[in-house]
């Protein structure tokens, strides 16, 4: 099955815009994709423990459920290392399955090929 990567540049000042990428890589992780979600600018507070909370809107699921259900279905996060040290969060824990990694990670990681969406 084909790999997904999701890339999202947003964090929780758009909180819809997150929602709709995390249902988007949870449904590709739960269908058994190999998804890679890669956060870049603002998104990447969202790979801070305790930072992703709250809920888009009403009848939206939570984002914090929505990250369960990603990780629960292997899905992973690759953090841009350049905007983790320009938000001077170096030395901030990181969510299960995040590691910091940049662009030739990624590329690396998607190897032959995979579909990707960008939010």
């Amino acid at each position: 099955m084909n790999r997904a990567v999701v890339s999202l540049t947003t964090g929780l000042e758009d909180a819809e815009k997150v929602t709709v990428a995390f249902l988007v890589a949870v449904g590709a992780a739960e269908s058994g994709r190999p998804t890679l979600m890669f956060l870049t600018k603002e998104a990447v507070r969202l790979a801070v423990r305790g930072v992703a909370t709250g809920t888009a809107c009403q009848g939206c699921p939570s984002i914090e459920s929505l990250m369960a259900r990603y990780v629960a279905a292997s899905g992973t996060y690759l953090v841009c290392p350049i905007c983790v040290d320009a938000k001077q969060l170096t030395d901030s824990p990181l969510i299960d399955g995040a590691t910091k990694g940049g662009t030739v990670p990624m590329w690396e990681w998607i190897g032959e090929g995979a579909t990707t969406f960008s939010y």
